[in-house]
């Protein structure tokens, strides 16, 4: 018989469980108990220098994440790409969490295959084994044959909607209750961040949502050619079955991996982050849980950018137009060294209150974020922003909105798998030149108008300095030089001759007139900057560097 699961309602699943003493009131004990022992243990053995002491540690771990069930292996994948929140040895037992989970029955998956799809696995496919080749939290994976070519078959675990209606319950419950013993502001609100949690499992366990996701993040990267999704078996596929293409891939787990298998591991790095900077910025949809056991390294690509696949699309989720534009422009103003502006960004974002005295948080930001494309870029990735951030948190009114929940999961989580592969990688060396060169040759109005704002100042004057970043961003120091050099220039002449260029006309032509004055110095200063970037000796190194990556 098929299933048809709710949706996630905090209100009525908590009903629904308090109603039902005889699980919660067990339920709750047991998490509380497994927490204190574990919280016991690692506070005794967590500084131990013996290697014995550490691996079992690690194991207990592990075991006691597994034994919690989904809801709390979602939250150890999390931890699971952060090498630099956690131990090593740690680290290499939690990664198992992504894929290397212990296995349900096989006849219980032969089971679900013949209710959700209508007949057994083995007449089905012309082959079926005997046991998955993959176990995660939500399901097991199965390498079928049809028609000579694999196909991976994901199989749903049983009693699922239960185990996670009933923890996201507790846990909604236990992190309110204990949200005003956390150290920062992140407690206010813990409620409504474990919502969107809990709306985000719960559409993770409905297959036919993945599917639909599968195909639609499919048609946004059609045009990318270092980007693969593979293709969704609709006939094979249910509410609890999911059924695609194989990916013959290697995992992003380590460095060692992929160059055992001549794979250029900053490759993948560049092709990761750029996707997902391309998810969040431009598509405004984005995977929500980008750990390495849902991503592969495919052969092909080149040095540059290698080409990657993306499996697992449960956890998906979107980000607003507006929220997309006001991030760009945080972005900006971090490069510019706004923080006043960059206030009001967060303001914007729900990060602080509309009461808030911005003022007072020009100098903490200018603190936190400031140098960060001076001599402490090679210093600067997530981890440094956060524990500087932590201390902020703590003394001004800083809280997270839940619709950020698992944008920050997914940015973080990215970051981590980053490190992995490449433990000197820095997020802004690829993330600020991607904003420069969105701002210089994205044409659509609203970037238009960042990009005027970053151009002109109020008084409609030319802003040389700010240019000039905004280049040496995109152009200083950067491997990719000669293949951005002729997008760029492409795009600004466009823009400059087009109906949308009108506005930079009439500003450039009002930066010419000081005090009913010609006044040519901005304007002098503006061209000798585009003159020696997109000088012809450059121009003419961009194109034989395109024609010899082509080749």
């Amino acid at each position: 018989m098929k299933r048809s699961y709710s949706k996630y309602s905090a209100k009525d699943d908590f009903f629904w469980l308090i109603l039902r003493p005889w699980i919660f009131i067990p339920r709750v004990l047991y998490i509380l108990l497994t927490f204190i022992f574990l919280f016991l243990r690692v506070l005794f053995q967590g500084n131990s220098k013996n290697k014995n002491v550490q691996k079992k540690l690690s194991k207990y771990l592990f075991d006691v994440i597994t034994d919690l069930g989904p809801c709390f292996i979602k939250l150890g994948q999390a931890l699971s790409t952060r090498p630099d929140l956690v131990r090593q040895d740690w680290l290499t037992e939690l990664t198992n969490l992504q894929d290397n989970l212990p296995a349900f029955d096989h006849k219980i998956s032969l089971k679900i295959i013949e209710e959700e799809l209508g007949s057994p696995a083995d007449e089905l496919f012309e082959e079926f084994p005997d046991s998955p080749i993959a176990s995660a939290s939500l399901g097991q994976v199965y390498k079928a044959k049809i028609n000579n070519s694999y196909l991976a078959v994901k199989v749903q675990r049983p009693n699922l909607y239960f185990l996670i209606r009933r923890d996201v319950v507790i846990l909604r419950f236990l992190g309110t209750f204990l949200s005003p013993l956390l150290p920062l502001n992140i407690g206010v609100g813990i409620g409504q961040i474990i919502d969107e949690f809990g709306k985000a499992l719960f559409d993770e366990i409905d297959y036919q949502k993945e599917a639909e996701n599968a195909l639609k993040f499919a048609n946004l990267f059609k045009e990318n050619p270092n980007i693969f999704i593979p293709k969704l078996e609709k006939q094979f596929s249910s509410k609890r079955i999911i059924t695609t293409s194989w990916i013959d891939g290697v995992k992003l787990k380590d460095r060692a991996l992929l160059e055992e298998n001549n794979l250029i591991p900053s490759s993948f790095i560049k092709t990761c982050v750029i996707s997902g900077l391309q998810q969040l910025f431009e598509f405004g949809y984005f995977h929500a849980d980008p750990h390495p056991g849902n991503m592969f390294a495919l052969k092909g690509g080149n040095a540059d950018c290698g080409n990657l696949a993306y499996v697992d699309f449960g956890m998906m989720d979107t980000i607003s137009n507006s929220d997309r534009l006001t991030l760009i422009k945080a972005i900006v103003h971090i490069i510019n060294e706004e923080y006043y502006l960059l206030a009001e960004d967060f303001q914007k974002l729900g990060f602080l209150t509309k009461e808030q005295d911005l003022q007072k948080l020009v100098e903490p930001l200018k603190e936190v974020l400031g140098g960060s494309l001076g001599a402490e870029v090679g210093n600067f990735n997530l981890k440094n922003v956060t524990d500087k951030f932590s201390k902020l948190m703590y003394s001004y009114p800083f809280r997270v909105p839940s619709r950020f929940a698992l944008i920050i999961r997914a940015v973080v989580s990215q970051e981590g798998l980053a490190l992995r592969l490449d433990p000197e990688f820095k997020i802004l060396k690829i993330a600020y030149p991607y904003i420069a060169k969105k701002l210089l040759t994205d044409n659509s109005e609203e970037i238009l108008e960042i990009l005027l704002e970053v151009v002109f100042d109020k008084k409609g004057q030319i802003q040389i300095e700010k240019v000039e970043s905004l280049l040496n961003i995109l152009f200083k120091d950067s491997e990719n030089i000669n293949a951005d050099l002729i997008p760029v220039a492409n795009a600004g002449l466009k823009l400059f001759v087009s109906k949308k260029g009108s506005e930079v006309r009439k500003n450039l032509l009002l930066s010419l007139i000081k005090d009913e004055k010609l006044e040519f110095t901005d304007a002098k200063k503006l061209l000798a900057l585009i003159r020696d970037t997109f000088s012809p000796l450059n121009i003419a190194k961009s194109a034989v560097q395109n024609i010899i990556s082509i080749v």
